[in-house]
């Protein structure tokens, strides 16, 4: 039997950030700029195994030129959020979902497995430590960023022997400016984001690095967002650049791409299933070709489509566009399923209404 992981240790912080300071920046902070005091660093090399967790000030790390991060790309990562309950205390959403994923992902990646307790406690430590910053405002959040990096200094192609885990905290509010909005996207006709046997089912830097010349190109065409094809036919819708998609038909049905290897499985695209399921709906989880989507949406027969993932939790797509096309899908608005998913998610993590599936993680 292996020996127990030691708790995180937490090492004061020389200069916080001032109370007036932070409030200030926590009032509209917008997503992903305004970072707390603290971080969780975890080290691993291949003759300790995990070793040293801590809690230290967040600050800039040094890496050898030679980094093998640099050079080949070993890198995964996870994003979920903490939240203050309505009738106090905070919740994570789901971790230990997040924590099975980051060790599929550092499987696909050849990078050590983190145990679940180590990335279970970094998070609770590292909230604990920084639950001022969590904005009072509406949607306010600390999303949370755990991320491992290959960091042993050699050139050669094969996995590293050294890593660094670390979780960075940012205080959050709306992932939309201006609030949750339809979305319109680009369907990607020439660029692709995975490909079977590929990385398109782990979380790792690579996958959105590719898809960022798609999305620069959705928004020169006007677009929000830009929807990806499938690599061999360029036929079935398969996911967008950093979300999961979702169909809802006249009859009810609730169709979402199934997982065959290059769709990231999300854990806001699991919550929705489930949820589904729990009210009865028609649940399919089935490839849905680019020209049926265009045509039922045209004759009504689809009348919702809507996005999902941890940052922007349920997104409406109002309309999608592809290089001589261009649709509207129902309304051009939020449609009552997603906006029944999008209020039973966020009533769930924030504590207003009943966790049948035992979702919040309280601290």
């Amino acid at each position: 039997m292996s020996a127990p992981l030691p708790a995180f240790r937490h090492e004061p912080h020389g200069s916080p950030v001032a109370a007036d300071e932070r409030g200030r920046q926590i009032a509209d902070p917008g997503f992903g700029r305004v970072f707390t005091d603290h971080m969780a660093v975890v080290g691993y090399t291949a003759a300790e195994g995990w070793h040293d967790p801590h809690i230290t000030a967040r600050k800039p790390f040094q890496v050898d030129p030679a980094c093998a991060v640099l050079h080949y790309a070993q890198e995964i990562f996870e994003g979920l959020k903490a939240y203050r309950l309505d009738g106090g205390g905070i919740a994570l959403f789901r971790p230990v979902a997040n924590a099975a994923r980051f060790r599929r992902s550092a499987q696909r990646l050849a990078m050590p497995e983190l145990p679940e307790e180590l990335f279970l406690g970094s998070l609770e430590a590292l909230v604990r430590a920084d639950a001022h910053w969590i904005p009072a405002i509406d949607g306010g959040s600390l999303y949370l960023r755990p991320f491992m990096v290959a960091s042993e200094a050699f050139l050669g192609v094969r996995p590293a022997g050294e890593y660094l885990y670390i979780v960075l905290a940012s205080a959050a509010g709306s992932y939309w400016k201006g609030g949750v909005r339809a979305i319109s996207l680009w369907v990607s006709h020439d660029y692709t984001r995975a490909a079977p046997g590929g990385t398109g089912a782990a979380k790792c830097g690579g996958n959105y690095a590719t898809s960022l010349v798609a999305q620069a190109e959705a928004t020169r065409r006007g677009c929000d967002q830009v929807v990806f094809l499938d690599a061999i036919e360029r036929r079935w819708v398969e996911e967008l650049g950093g979300m999961n998609i979702f169909f809802v038909f006249a009859d009810g049905t609730l169709r979402t791409p199934p997982l065959t290897g290059t769709i990231l499985p999300g854990i806001t695209r699991d919550s929705i299933l489930t949820l589904a399921r729990d009210e009865g709906l028609r649940v399919e989880e089935a490839p849905y070709a680019i020209d049926d989507w265009r045509t039922d949406a045209e004759r009504g027969d689809l009348v919702e489509s809507f996005a999902c993932g941890t940052a922007a939790v349920v997104t409406p797509i109002a309309s999608a566009r592809g290089p001589d096309y261009s649709f509207q899908v129902g309304s051009g608005g939020m449609g009552q399923l997603t906006a029944r998913f999008l209020d039973r998610l966020t009533a769930i993590q924030r504590g207003r209404a009943p966790d049948p599936h035992a979702w919040r993680h309280l601290l």
